[in-house]
């Protein structure tokens, strides 16, 4: 057991206000098919595949950097060939490639590493200021610095360090990038969730052909804590918050960044992806954590009218 699931499972046998129900967890295993597996970057927005290798890679990096906190009373958005994206991480998406067909050189480290404010609200501009603007600057130019510094201004270098191997490369992405090391603190113990780095490596595994992005151990990559997940596996019935939790959810009262029902949530919905996954497994083997969880993702894109709200947390972390 890696360490994000032991320290889940950790959370998880201590949990005061989530739980999850197996009865309802076994029901969902039972009627999940691959056919349900697609890699949401297959409904995008923005074609990928215009991007060349080193572009590509480089494009993930910024994009998983910046990928987080989208909600608010009016919800961040932008419009691209007269569409309104929906979704926070399609419009980020959205918004980076834009900037790419507007000739913003977001790809090269040197620019990020000293990108203007007013540049980045070019980016970034939309029907309302992004939230967390400050912190996406911040993070964007210690991404350039770090590439720079660290990498020659590729991150395929870093890549290519990683020999393959998911938790090499997972090591590798939370030494050299400070905003990914997503982790917290649970009744005195370390808990991991590394959710955007996690990401960055599926992303990466999904979307470049080359063999040196072709990680060996991708089961060994957990769930992605967020709030979209845990909103599905809570509809679902797989996630039970106790009332106090309920009601304040359901008044879409924020919730502290690391506080305990906070780090329950995370922890609780990365265990029952993996409690899914095992189950599913007894009738297709192959399938893996981040499979179910773009699953589940995806399965959120869709509103239903008995739909509760999602938990709010102000955070780079998802």
């Amino acid at each position: 057991m890696n360490k994000i699931l032991e320290s889940c499972k950790f959370v998880n046998e201590n949990s005061k206000q989530v739980k999850i129900n197996k009865d309802k967890l076994a029901e969902f295993a039972k009627q999940f098919s691959p056919e349900n597996v697609k890699h949401w970057f297959e409904v995008s927005p923005f074609d990928l595949r215009v991007l060349e290798t080193e572009e590509l890679l480089n494009f993930l990096l910024i994009f998983n950097s910046l990928n987080f906190s989208y909600w608010g009373k009016t919800k961040w958005q932008i419009n691209y060939q007269n569409q309104e994206i929906k979704g926070g991480s399609y419009c980020m998406m959205t918004a980076l490639g834009k900037a790419l067909e507007n000739n913003f050189p977001i790809l090269d480290a040197q620019y990020l590493s000293t990108i203007s404010e007013k540049d980045f609200a070019k980016i970034l501009k939309g029907n309302v200021e992004i939230p967390m603007f400050q912190e996406r600057l911040q993070i964007i130019k210690e991404v350039g610095k770090s590439l720079l510094e660290n990498f020659s201004g590729k991150f395929s270098n870093l890549i290519k360090e990683s020999e393959k191997n998911t938790q090499k490369i997972l090591n590798l992405i939370v030494t050299y990038f400070p905003s990914f090391r997503d982790e917290s603190t649970y009744s005195s113990k370390k808990i991991y969730f590394y959710k955007r780095a996690q990401v960055l490596i599926n992303d990466i595994s999904q979307s470049c052909k080359e063999d040196f992005c072709q990680f060996k151990n991708t089961n060994k990559l957990t769930a992605c804590a967020d709030y979209k997940v845990p909103f599905v596996l809570r509809r679902l019935g797989i996630l039970e918050y106790d009332k106090i939790l309920s009601e304040k959810i359901d008044n879409k009262i924020e919730l502290a960044k690391d506080s305990a029902e906070e780090i329950e949530i995370r922890a609780n919905m990365i265990f029952a992806t993996e409690l899914i996954k095992q189950k599913v497994q007894e009738k297709f083997p192959q399938i893996n954590s981040i499979q179910i969880n773009d699953a589940l993702w995806l399965l959120g894109r869709t509103d239903l009218p008995d739909d509760k709200p999602y938990h709010l947390t102000r955070t780079t972390a998802y």
